[in-house]
């Protein structure tokens, strides 16, 4: 598939010479430079500039653009920017993952923080999910592509989204409202109203947003009955504005937004069972088959795509019951401009947000009732205040700026975990193979007198982290044409972590280590009956044993650092209509602690360090003197150090720095209007991200060296986007159009892992550690084949724009996807692991009525 996709890329080029961008405005030409109408003004570099004259990669969304291809929330930008990817597991808090140019930061531990940061309205979101509610009136969106620390706030090692909502109109009452009915019976409701209170200097803009889906998977239980569905939505938003400007020069907003979701998120689709399933050893115990299909799921290889395809198209996920998902988001931010000179402003941007969310879901995703989390509660209070003072001098050839950042953020997440009925019996399927079922249904039953069925504990883990820095960022023109920018910030990183048990109900554990200490369990034996009798999430904390053995142990940690991130950049300007420019920089996103239970088993230091990259890129951007072609070209690479990775083994989240990767490879956007009804997008991004062949450094980790010489996760070779927008009058009001847009993906890996990690006893068979990994087979169902994803609209426009009906379809072919694949929970280990996914959106389909006041 890889190579169809080149060859058809390269197609595309050689007939045109050009592709895509996800930046250009889907319903207005990009006007020659001396034209006000459809210059893309863009704020990336704190400041507004025409996209095209800024020495940056950077993808700006219009709103036209984001109805065209129905971009509701962030993890869709995807469909816009093709350097942009996003995938979600199982939280619908703390699962979603970013990535830009194939580099983003695992989620599913809250003590990691995203490596592509989100700024909304200028303030920093702390984690992706806080910025998960829906789009709705938004000016425009930035795509920042590669890191942008000196400008942007926090953690930007991989890129930054900047998000603009529609400020207050000072001098026009208006509004919008849109209706929205699809599949899955979706309905749809968002609206705005602008009030100006006082002519020309005070305005207040209403927004508000409501959302409702059925799921696309229906979750059945271990008899196969339908129990409901999950990956639904149902959430709301409402988003209040006062916006001034003064005859004084003094000019701000205050926003406060408060938004409400009840989606469940998200139900995995078990791709491979474990040999142990369909073997028989799960039946001999009583459990029988996994449930839901009522047939074992087995692939004729461990990469049969067409299987795990049929599987997932299925659309059927077993569990206990369905996930549920309450989440509270709110805040206020406000934006202060002060004139303290005819060529300077002083700058201030405060911001407090509060999220606040509750789940509760079936952890083991099967039918059986294994392990289960009946409450996960999660709190995050964040200031930020950014003050930075910014003008021209010397006649305009030097803008500065100079500033200061702070950031305060308080995290509180208790997690209660609970051993089900089918704990102990899927305990003897486990050892059932090495103990040829000599230990019966229920071994830790038979070893220790106790039914681990019941067992509870609720884990509290808590983080204050404070983050300052002062930053300056400046542009000289030297000489007509040539612009040199220069940009540093030096950061403070401050972070206090820990891990507590707020209750325990677990005589399991230390009747297994009893029963160890006796001599009653055979030695080989041993290590399994502490991973499984005292496994991590529900085991006490801080036995005698956590000493000697590897047993979860509370801990109270702290981290400090502190970097100079800088950036220097060389910008010339052949003509009024290209330009170009080469960069450096030096990135920086903060380590942490690592807000697990296991973090600090057999004493292990439960932080990880802070991921550091230095980037360079040469670009060039270019469009007729008429506006009809514009092209802009990137070439990047981009060196990473101390890389965060977080991995789920199966039992436990395992959290390390790899001390080598790297990502390297060329984008290409562009946008052709041949004509003025017709306007062609075709964009590409060819990229290799991996890890390299020496990428362990001096490390010995066996998690570490078997990522060595492997692609990094959902980071495709090729992406290219072919896009077309036709708008025909019919008379002097009324319009058609018809628009479409393909994004085809090249093969990618969706494992952290990309091999089958070999144990103890392989290691010793073959003679060491490198050749046991060189000889490990590659990990099941980790490849997702190339995909294209194909979107259309057509409708049209009444009364010059002022009313419009819409038809549209996403994902029209129905493509089957895995986004993110697993090991999932407690069936098995190495080869003999069960493998499932999280699947993303099937086809889906609808129609919006639209109305302008």
């Amino acid at each position: 598939m890889t190579r169809k996709l080149a060859a058809y890329a390269a197609g595309l080029l050689a007939c045109s010479s050009f592709t895509a961008p996800a930046f250009a405005q889907a319903n207005a030409p990009i006007a020659a430079p001396d034209e006000d109408d459809g210059v893309i003004i863009v704020t990336a570099t704190r400041r507004a500039q025409d996209v095209q004259d800024i020495p940056l990669a950077v993808t700006a969304i219009a709103p036209q653009q984001l109805e065209a291809q129905r971009v509701v929330n962030i993890q869709q930008i995807a469909a816009l920017a093709p350097s942009f990817t996003a995938s979600q597991a199982q939280l619908a808090s703390g699962s979603v993952v970013l990535r830009v140019r194939g580099i983003g930061t695992t989620s599913n531990n809250i003590g990691f923080e995203s490596a592509v940061g989100i700024f909304i309205d200028g303030a920093y979101q702390s984690r992706p999910g806080v910025a998960l509610s829906e789009f709705v009136d938004v000016e425009r969106v930035e795509v920042l592509r590669g890191p942008q620390g000196t400008l942007f706030g926090r953690n930007t090692s991989a890129g930054a989204l900047n998000i603009t909502n529609v400020r207050p109109d000072l001098d026009e009452f208006g509004g919008f409202v849109n209706a929205e009915y699809g599949n899955f019976d979706e309905l749809s409701l968002q609206g705005a109203v602008n009030v100006p209170l006082v002519q020309d200097t005070v305005a207040l803009r209403v927004t508000g947003a409501y959302r409702k889906r059925d799921g696309f998977l229906t979750v059945v239980d271990r008899d196969g009955t339908d129990i409901g569905d999950t990956n639904d939505v149902d959430q709301w938003l409402v988003r209040g504005q006062i916006g001034w400007d003064t005859e004084s020069g003094l000019r701000g907003r205050i926003i406060a937004d408060y938004s409400k979701s009840k989606s469940s998120c998200c139900g995995a689709i078990e791709l491979w069972q474990s040999p142990l399933v369909t073997g028989g050893a799960y039946a001999a115990v009583g459990l029988g088959l996994n449930g839901g299909n009522g047939q074992p799921l087995v692939a004729t290889n461990r990469d049969d795509q067409a299987t795990f395809e049929r599987t997932m198209d299925n659309r059927t996920v077993s569990a206990n019951y369905a996930p549920i998902a309450d989440v509270d988001n709110y805040g206020v931010t406000g934006e202060f401009e002060f004139p303290v000179s005819d060529n300077a402003d002083l700058i201030f941007i405060g911001s407090y947000r509060k999220y606040e969310s509750f789940e509760n879901y079936d952890s083991d995703f099967t039918g059986l009732d294994i392990f289960n989390v009946p409450a996960l509660n999660l709190e995050i209070d964040t200031w930020t205040a950014e003050l930075r003072l910014q003008g021209e001098t010397m006649g305009g050839r030097l803008n500065y700026m100079v500033g200061g950042f702070y950031s305060d953020e308080q995290l509180d997440q208790s997690a209660s975990f609970r051993l089900g009925e089918d704990f102990g019996e899927n305990v003897g399927a486990l050892l059932f193979v090495p103990t040829g079922g000599a230990l019966g249904p229920n071994p830790l039953t038979v070893f220790t007198g106790v039914d681990p069925a019941g067992t509870t504990n609720t884990n509290r883990f808590q983080q204050d982290a404070k983050s300052y820095a002062i930053f300056t960022h400046n542009s000289l023109e030297i000489v007509d044409g040539l612009e040199l920018t220069l940009g540093a910030r030096y950061s403070w990183e401050e972070k206090s972590g820990s891990f507590d048990q707020l209750a325990v109900n677990n005589q399991i554990c230390p009747a297994t280590l009893g029963a160890i200490g006796a001599g009653a369990v055979p030695g080989a034996l041993v290590p399994s009956f502490i991973g499984l009798g005292c496994f991590g999430f529900t085991a006490p904390a801080d036995l005698p044993q956590a000493a000697a053995l590897p047993l979860v142990r509370t801990f109270q940690s702290d981290f400090d650092d502190e970097e100079l991130i800088y950036t220097i950049k060389l910008g010339y300007e052949f003509s009024p209509f290209v330009t170009s420019y080469a960069s450096f920089t030096h990135g920086y996103k903060a380590g942490g602690i690592n807000l697990d239970t296991t973090a600090a088993v057999a004493g292990a230091d439960p932080t990880f360090l802070s991921e550091e990259v230095d980037a360079w890129e040469l670009g060039v951007k270019g469009r007729t003197p008429d506006g009809s072609v514009t092209v802009n070209i990137a070439a990047f690479y981009e060196k990473f150090s101390n890389f965060q990775v977080l991995e789920f083994t199966g039992t436990a989240f395992a959290t390390f720095n790899v001390p080598k990767a790297r990502t390297r490879g060329v984008e290409i956007e562009s946008l052709i209007r041949p004509t003025d009804e017709l306007t062609l997008n075709l964009a590409a991004t060819f990229l290799k991200a991996d890890y390299p062949e020496d990428c362990a450094g001096t490390q010995t980790s066996v998690q570490v060296l078997a990522l060595c010489g492997n692609e990094l996760t959902n980071a495709p070779q090729i992406v290219a986007l072919a896009g077309a927008m036709w708008e025909k009058p019919i008379n002097d009001s009324t319009e058609f159009f018809v628009s479409g847009q393909v994004r085809m993906e090249a093969d990618q890996r969706t494992s952290t892992q990309a091999i089958i990690l070999p144990g103890a006893a392989e290691i010793a068979a073959n003679g060491g550690l490198q050749q046991a990994i060189d000889a490990a087979p590659p990990i099941i169902a980790d490849i997702q084949d190339g995909k294209a994803f194909v979107n259309m609209r057509a409708g049209l426009r009444f009364a010059d724009g002022r009313y419009a009906i819409e038809g549209w379809v996403n994902n029209l072919t129905d493509e089957v996807v895995r986004g993110v694949t697993f090991n999932t929970t407690l069936r098995g280990s190495g080869a003999a692991n069960s493998r499932s996914a999280f699947t993303l959106p099937p086809r889906q389909y609808g129609v919006t009525l639209r109305a302008k006041f």
